[in-house]
């Protein structure tokens, strides 16, 4: 078992087909394909990143396995110019850097904050925003630290925070957090 492993399971309660979602951070396109195969066709699935690398990436990917999306070079703080509220089942969010990319280009704390409270304001009730925290390695500390706090003022009216941890790894292990939108 592993990050990816759980978030995924997680997010296949949550997300049926033809849902709607948003992966925050494409990255090489992973989640952005397992988003298509839940959501299937009448589904849609809308991924940001920031880096032209991680969309390219992630189209190759989606073109070798038959899946589309649609890929938005911008910041995934902008997400509420491209969807109504609460018109999102699912969001996802894998915080760092681009695997196999530019270590000085990763998440930061400022942009996550406002993306997350934007997201939050896309999500239905009953959707669910997954992030996970990637720290390791040269950056992502400074954006862990100022991110756990904060997402513990979130208003436990209307969002439940579930936050894992493999406590026993070694060496900066990835968390996993579920917030899910109130019914």
């Amino acid at each position: 078992m592993n990050a990816l492993w759980l978030t995924h399971q997680v997010v296949a309660r949550f997300l049926k087909r033809g849902g709607t979602c948003i992966d925050a951070t494409a990255g090489r396109g992973y989640d952005t394909a397992f988003l298509c195969e839940l959501a299937g066709d009448e589904g849609s699935v809308t991924a940001f990143d920031i880096q032209q690398e991680a969309l390219d990436s992630t189209r190759q990917l989606l073109e070798e396995r038959g899946l589309r999306a649609r890929l938005i070079l911008d910041s995934h703080e902008n997400m509420a110019k491209y969807f109504e509220s609460e018109s999102i089942d699912v969001i996802l969010f894998n915080l760092g850097y681009l695997p196999k990319g530019d270590h000085a280009v990763y998440t930061r704390f400022e942009s996550t904050r406002a993306a997350i409270e934007s997201g939050l304001g896309l999500l239905k009730r009953g959707g669910l925003m997954s992030v996970c925290i990637y720290y390791g390695g040269d950056s992502g500390y400074e954006e862990k630290e100022a991110l756990i706090p904060y997402l513990s003022t979130l208003d436990d009216g209307q969002y439940q925070v579930l936050m894992t941890t493999f406590h026993n790894w070694k060496k900066d292990p990835p968390i996993p957090v579920f917030i899910i939108k109130q019914r």
